[in-house]
């Protein structure tokens, strides 16, 4: 059996309240995840609190109070473990930054948390918003950079799990940062 059906048919036992599937299942994804936490935050400046591992757990975590909706399969899952760590960070950002603000007692610049997007240091809080607002013009080209970014597939992985041909795929990613850097400028 593939890992890929393995991991889906784990996913409706846990889903039907299963305690061992739901241990087999974070046995079999928790280096997947890890991987994907790894990546993504090969593109945070230095300095990050957060590790891979923090990430993985928290993201875990807010996924399990998602599964009473279930996950389709194991794309599914792992495009929701993406969005889970994008909230998680974006949080995190949020939180250091009211911390900054306390700490002085004055505004300060958003955040010190940033992102590498292509060769640009991006920050987090700034990407977020305007993945928001993409997502309003282009919920799909929106998805695409939350799966290539936070999730760190690739455009064929990307076009797998959205079901959408390659070629479409590298043209909503070029749209999508295209959007993005003027609506971050």
């Amino acid at each position: 059996m593939s890992s890929e059906h393995l991991i889906t048919g784990l996913l409706e036992k846990t889903r039907r309240g299963d305690e061992n599937a739901r241990s087999e299942l974070f046995r079999l994804i928790y280096g997947e995840l890890q991987s994907q936490a790894e990546r993504f935050l090969r593109r945070q400046a230095p300095h990050h609190s957060l590790d891979p591992s923090a990430l993985v757990h928290e993201a875990y975590l807010k996924m399990l109070d998602q599964q009473a909706r279930g996950f389709k399969n194991r794309g599914h899952f792992f495009a929701s473990a993406a969005s889970a760590m994008r909230w998680i960070l974006v949080d995190h950002a949020r939180a250091k930054k009211r911390q900054k603000r306390k700490a002085r007692g004055r505004e300060v610049p958003l955040s010190s948390i940033s992102v590498h997007m292509g060769s640009e240091l991006v920050d987090v809080l700034d990407l977020d918003e305007a993945l928001t607002k993409l997502a309003e013009v282009d919920a799909q080209a929106a998805r695409i950079v939350e799966l290539r970014h936070f999730a760190g597939l690739s455009i064929n992985e990307v076009a797998a799990e959205m079901g959408l041909a390659v070629r479409t795929t590298e043209r909503e990613w070029q749209f999508a940062r295209a959007w993005l850097k003027g609506a971050m400028e």
